[in-house]
């Protein structure tokens, strides 16, 4: 994707707008670009790098809703700055990562004057909205071992994952310890074999959780 992401195809007019109007940052990996309650300061297209966004319930459990890839617009802020609130959720970069940052007041000029660039927005919008029910589905139906046994699955052919629990509770949304313990389970079954930091699938395991 180019370095233009979503406004790629906009009208040369417009993208020229977003180019001279916008701000470009980089910014180291693990850093916090924003945190729940924070007003929002922009509308930020990642370049290139990885962002994770996440939200902590009052029981301290964190969820990972979604990831903002290079050539995409982080959607949380879209919603923010349609209704002037503040964020609900934390966003950190997984990776070194460069931001192009959409001023509100440019971001609100082309939202009121461009169909082209209001479309997009939108679009991007409710794709995002798409996946985060998918998500709530996911995370009020699904029993916690076979969410697990479908997220193993599919790192499986990479041999082992660098990754804690606690890191892993966040991906699925759930507590370390549930975590652990179905962890716990499958190396028992032979499936896998625990280290400190690390998840090594066993070559002859072929059963499921």
């Amino acid at each position: 994707m180019s370095e233009q992401g979503v406004w790629q195809g906009l009208p040369e007019a417009i993208q020229a707008r977003i180019r001279d109007g916008s701000q470009v940052v980089d910014i180291a990996a693990g850093e916090v670009l924003f945190r729940a309650g924070d007003g929002c300061r922009g509308l930020p297209l990642v370049v290139t790098g990885t962002v994770r966004v996440q939200m902590t319930g009052a029981s301290g459990h964190s969820i990972v809703l979604y990831r903002v890839e290079a050539g995409d617009v982080c959607t949380l802020s879209i919603g923010c700055l349609m209704t002037g609130a503040g964020y609900r959720a934390e966003a950190v970069t997984e990776s070194p990562v460069t931001v192009q940052l959409l001023p509100v007041v440019l971001f609100e000029q082309l939202m009121a004057q461009s169909p082209e660039f209001r479309q997009v927005v939108m679009a991007a919008y409710g794709r995002r909205l798409d996946d985060l029910m998918l998500l709530v589905e996911e995370v009020a139906f699904r029993r916690m071992d076979e969410r697990l046994a479908e997220w193993l699955a599919g790192h499986r052919p990479r041999g082992e994952i660098r990754i804690t629990h606690q890191q892993l509770a966040v991906e699925l949304g759930t507590a370390r310890e549930v975590v652990s313990r179905l962890l716990k389970e499958l190396e028992h079954q032979g499936q896998l074999q625990l280290g400190r930091g690390v998840i090594r699938f066993l070559a002859s395991s072929t059963s499921s959780a």
